[in-house]
């Protein structure tokens, strides 16, 4: 009994310290580089995003925020490395909405697309353009789908991978325009555009940024825009919507995500660093220039919409009757 006052001054004592270590910690944040995990190749847009914001963040937070592409399997290799990183505000992870594909289009994943992710904040939204090539004799959505129509199962499509946001958007198209048409998946937007463009493969949902130059230069032609409204990067190109296919439209965005776990501070010091970035002219000029629209969410709401998107992903798997990848 005589040792239990000093006893509990110790351990008193002792918490104390943890309390200052984690909370000098906390404030330091960052004293390191920060890793920034991009589930797809160099190149692709979310990558070109990925590398606009960071490189603002980097100015701000006076550490590097060093680019690691993970590509591969539709992005889940590189949620896999976010999902199994300490949670330390070290490891953030830059993704499109294929994040909220994959629980659907994977018979079983390594990780939980819920539970193991804290949301820090969308950045942009882009609108997807389906482009086909000149080659094609095809100069409208409507052109598009009479000749889909005319002979059923012959046109195709290609997506930057089984189960990304570009498939789900190509086939959110075909549900509501009522044709048949194949999905022909790459690794990336890269391939992809390059098979559309040489008349190999008929039309691709691409993300504007990749295929922005082509459509200027007349290398690829744009029917319309996959999202709900026009992009200001191509105001004469109408909507599926506009164009004659209602319920057709979808959100391609891309967003930070963390380790789940990691300091609530942490998280909403990252949230506002990507706000700041984003309201600076640097970022809204390259923004503009690559059709991408900045989109901010606060953390709990940005977790709340990715468990909507992927419910609403899963209603759309069923309807195309899309198979699960073991």
């Amino acid at each position: 009994m005589t040792f239990a006052l000093p006893l509990r001054l110790a351990l008193a004592g002792l918490a104390a310290s943890f309390s200052l270590a984690a909370a000098a910690q906390s404030t330091a944040y960052p004293n390191k580089p920060i890793r920034v995990v991009v589930p797809f190749a160099a190149g692709s847009t979310t990558d070109i995003i990925a590398r606009a914001i960071t490189d603002k963040m980097a100015a701000s937070l006076g550490q590097q925020l060093v680019v690691d592409n993970r590509a591969g399997a539709s992005g889940t290799i590189g949620q896999q490395a976010v999902a199994t990183a300490a949670p330390d505000g070290y490891t953030v992870m830059i993704h499109s909405s294929s994040h909220t594909v994959s629980p659907w289009t994977f018979a079983k994943l390594p990780f939980d697309t819920v539970a193991d992710f804290a949301g820090v904040t969308p950045i942009a939204s882009l609108p997807n353009a389906l482009v086909i090539s000149p080659q094609k004799n095809i100069k409208s959505l409507q052109q598009l789908l009479t000749a889909a129509r005319a002979k059923p199962g012959s046109f195709n499509f290609a997506s930057a991978g089984q189960g990304s946001a570009t498939h789900l958007n190509a086939e959110k198209f075909r549900l509501a325009a009522r044709i048949e048409a194949t999905n022909i998946p790459f690794k990336g937007s890269a391939e992809a555009v390059g098979e559309v463009m040489a008349g190999r493969v008929d039309y691709y949902f691409s993300p504007i940024a990749p295929v922005l130059g082509q459509i200027k230069e007349g290398q690829l032609i744009a029917l319309a825009v996959g999202s709900p409204k026009r992009s200001a990067a191509l105001p004469d190109v109408p909507t599926t919507a506009e164009a004659g296919v209602p319920g057709s439209e979808f959100n391609f965005w891309i967003g930070m995500m963390v380790p789940a776990k990691t300091p609530r501070d942490i998280v909403n010091r990252l949230h506002e660093e990507v706000a700041k970035a984003l309201a600076s002219p640097e970022v809204k000029d390259r923004f503009t220039r690559l059709g991408a629209d900045a989109w901010t969410l606060p953390p709990e709401q940005f977790d709340a919409y990715i468990r909507q998107e992927i419910n609403a992903n899963q209603a759309l798997v069923k309807a195309a009757g899309l198979t699960a990848q073991q």
